[in-house]
């Protein structure tokens, strides 16, 4: 593998994991919480009673709710881009990790 070919495959590799955190967050409600990136001014404060927010950087917000769609509702509430938070992963934790 060259350079060259390198350079050309890291971006869709990273477009391609990007695209399928977009797909888990907006086609299923399996994540427990979402991040917001670079959300509008004003965005929290627009928001349902029932969404929690639980963390916050200066790029991004992470939100709670319990309401089914909730991504989706994030898009419509003006979100540019929601990625799923709190996913363990592909594979499952060893149960003495997963249990306290």
């Amino acid at each position: 593998m060259t350079i060259k070919s390198l350079l050309c495959a890291l971006p869709l590799l990273g477009l391609g994991w990007i695209s399928v955190l977009l797909a888990v967050a907006v086609f299923s409600d399996a994540a427990p919480a979402y991040v917001v990136v670079f959300p509008k001014e004003g965005f929290v404060e627009a928001l349902p009673k029932e969404v929690s927010l639980i963390g916050s950087s200066s790029m991004s917000i992470t939100l709670k709710s319990t309401t089914s769609q909730f991504a989706m509702s994030l898009y419509q509430h003006g979100a540019w881009l929601v990625l799923p938070a709190g996913l363990p992963g592909c594979l499952p934790l060893p149960k003495a990790v997963a249990s306290p």
